[in-house]
């Protein structure tokens, strides 16, 4: 990965330093991250990197396709990186989950767009917010029990 990363910053007259290498990393590793997570990834290998520095790098990053970001919430954007599946995300709004689902499975409805108003969707880029469970996030199938003992 640190040769597609030097080689993509080296394309775009970019250089790899260890602020970018540092990032990338953080994103990779988180998933799905906001620039303050990503902050708070790096600071522990690292004090030397600020939050406009991941700002700009996150820019940079996503300016050379290393990765993308999606709008999950009413904050700032998450990142994650393009290595993965080309997802879009479902945001459960009772319990906050989010799904990566391949962009495959919403092909037909880009299709649909496209016949009917000309609009070219950017699937990778799309949210769709709803809900996967009830209103109390512990009945959720991937909560965990706080009191396994207690369902004898």
């Amino acid at each position: 990965m640190r040769e597609e990363l030097r080689a993509r910053l080296r394309d775009s007259g970019l250089r790899l330093t260890p602020q970018r290498e540092l990032i990338l990393d953080a994103v990779q590793h988180l998933g799905h991250a906001t620039p303050d997570e990503v902050l708070a990834h790096v600071r522990t290998t690292s004090s030397a990197v600020n939050l406009s520095t991941v700002y700009r790098t996150l820019e940079v990053l996503e300016d050379v396709g290393l990765i993308r970001h999606a709008h999950l919430a009413d904050r700032a954007p998450t990142y994650h990186a393009v290595t993965d599946h080309e997802h879009f995300h479902l945001v459960c709004r009772n319990c906050g989950r989010t799904i990566s689902v391949d962009t495959h499975v919403a092909r037909g409805f880009a299709a649909r767009l496209r016949e009917l108003h000309g609009f070219e969707a950017d699937l990778p880029h799309l949210t769709v917010f709803g809900t996967c469970c009830a209103a109390d996030p512990s009945d959720h199938p991937d909560h965990p029990d706080p009191d396994p003992g207690s369902h004898a």
